[in-house]
């Protein structure tokens, strides 16, 4: 493998040249924080697109699961296209499939043409993921690389957030079609701020497993899409022989012929598995694909409950989110400074312990007569988790990666979140039917666009259901806990002394 250099005039490759790197962050996390958006602002909007359409619910479903699936399956293969062609190519690329395919949404006049302008949404965001980790492992050395991941972290806490919210205003005022041409103005600042201030890095020649290509594909699809959509289909028959359970046992299987060939193979694999030699990265792929799950899971029962036992619309519904969010955004510089300094095992243990309580909490309050305060209260804690866990967890992941596998392992890194989030939102639904269930209520409850509130008699047994519910996220959110406590001290130069604040 040789390494091949940008052309003359190019911006500096080195993360050790003195050059301010943050200005190519704060490009970056523009683009990162528009895409993130796009995996939760449809959820809202779901009843306007039923009506305008005359679509069934199953039907519209669909315009959020496949921009997940398009997304999720191959930011394995993306990561590694960053390290071969550059990863602001591939970011830049990314920004324009995005941007176009979000006018292309915003303007299609059928809900089958807006499922397919979706998934070609899904691969731009693909594209750009793992290029945003990567390019911050290769700007900035070791030990500064905790404020930037924090700034990362928070953005992609906020963003899932914001998402919700954003989408309330946007159908309350101008229409769903607007939750998609928002994206073209900020996807053209985004471009142009990435083609100027993003420094075109060093390329490596690396020899192309298309093997493992067909292979993760293979397998990340039949595994997502049976996860994702075993709901839809009461885990039975999706088609003809082909059930629920038969394509996510095939899809394990084709991920273990994968892995198998990756250790086979002589050359260059996709993924390769000396990535996991790193009891860090290991580690924090665990944590995160914990935190993907519970995340995506908690927005679910906490969202039914605001609307039909308690009566909020959705936008009401959504400023639920706002300490959570001003706590994650407030706490993301000096958590940063921290976990350039500081033991991540401690940041981590304390934010996944955050989490959790604040979690259990919520599910106490989550009752027909409780005061909006106090689920604000715990919404603030979950913040304070949510900022002790992203950016410290990221940094760890990635900081003893070898530069030239920075878009491999960042590939990964996004891959598992992306897979926890797909298992949070299929686990959280079954248990929500089965908790409904064993309620004696049926199934059917949907928020309409205006808040439909619950008869009175059925909001106690539906406010428990989510309560209990709630509590599927802090159980997943365990593991998480477990692996940050074996994170290994740090190794990069100005651990425990004072990282230099000139940046």
């Amino acid at each position: 493998m040789t390494q091949t250099q940008p052309p003359a005039g190019a911006a500096p490759t080195s993360p050790t040249e003195d050059t301010d790197p943050w200005p190519a962050l704060f490009a970056l996390c523009l683009g990162f924080f528009m895409i993130l958006v796009d995996s939760t602002i449809v959820s809202v909007a779901t009843p306007a697109i039923i009506e305008d359409f005359d679509a069934e619910v199953n039907t519209v479903v669909w315009v959020t699961s496949a921009y997940l699936l398009a997304y999720a399956v191959p930011v394995l293969i993306t990561g590694r296209l960053g390290d071969r062609f550059g990863p602001k190519r591939l970011y830049l690329a990314g920004l324009v499939v995005f941007t176009l395919a979000s006018l292309w949404c915003g303007l299609t006049s059928s809900i089958d043409g807006l499922i397919v302008a979706r998934v070609v949404q899904g691969l731009g965001a693909a594209m750009i993921t793992p290029q945003t980790m990567a390019i911050i492992t290769r700007i900035f050395p070791p030990a500064r690389r905790g404020k930037a991941m924090a700034l990362w972290g928070a953005t992609a806490g906020v963003a899932t957030l914001v998402g919700p919210i954003l989408g309330g205003v946007l159908v309350d005022w101008l229409g769903w079609e607007w939750i998609f041409f928002i994206n073209i103005p900020v996807g053209i600042l985004a471009l142009v701020l990435a083609w100027r201030l993003v420094p075109t890095l060093s390329t490596n020649t690396h020899r192309f497993d298309w093997i493992g290509v067909a292979l993760s594909g293979a397998g990340m699809f039949l595994l997502v899409f049976g996860i994702q959509e075993g709901d839809q289909y009461d885990w039975g028959t999706i088609t003809g022989q082909i059930t629920v359970w038969r394509m996510i046992i095939l899809g394990l299987v084709v991920f273990a012929g994968f892995v198998v060939w990756q250790r086979v193979n002589r050359q260059e694999p996709l993924v390769p598995l000396g990535l996991f030699r790193d009891r860090n990265f290991s580690l924090a792929n665990i944590a995160i694909t914990s935190m993907g799950f519970a995340i995506t899971g908690l927005a679910i029962p906490l969202m039914l409950y605001a609307q039909l036992v308690r009566g909020l619309s959705p936008t009401q519904s959504a400023l639920l989110l706002v300490p959570m969010a001003l706590m994650t955004i407030g706490l993301a510089r000096f958590v940063g400074g921290l976990t350039d300094r500081v033991h991540p095992r401690l940041i981590t243990s304390f934010g996944f312990t955050a989490i959790i309580a604040s979690l259990v909490w919520l599910s106490a309050v989550m009752t027909p007569g409780s005061a909006t305060w106090e689920i604000l209260l715990p919404m603030a804690l979950l913040g304070i988790g949510n900022a002790c866990v992203w950016a410290p967890n990221s940094a760890t992941a990635t900081r003893n990666l070898p530069i030239h596998q920075a878009g491999a392992g960042a590939g990964v890194y996004n891959a598992t979140r992306q897979v926890g989030a797909v298992l949070g939102a299929a686990g959280i639904a079954v248990l929500i039917d089965s908790r409904l269930s064993a309620a004696g209520l049926p199934t059917s409850f949907t928020p309409e666009g205006g808040g439909g509130q619950l008869p009175a008699a059925v909001q106690g047994p539906f406010a428990d259901a989510m309560a209990q519910a709630m509590l599927l996220p802090p159980a997943v959110l365990v593991l998480g806990l477990l692996a940050s406590l074996l994170f290994e001290r740090p190794r990069h130069d100005g651990f425990t002394r004072q990282v230099p604040t000139a940046d």
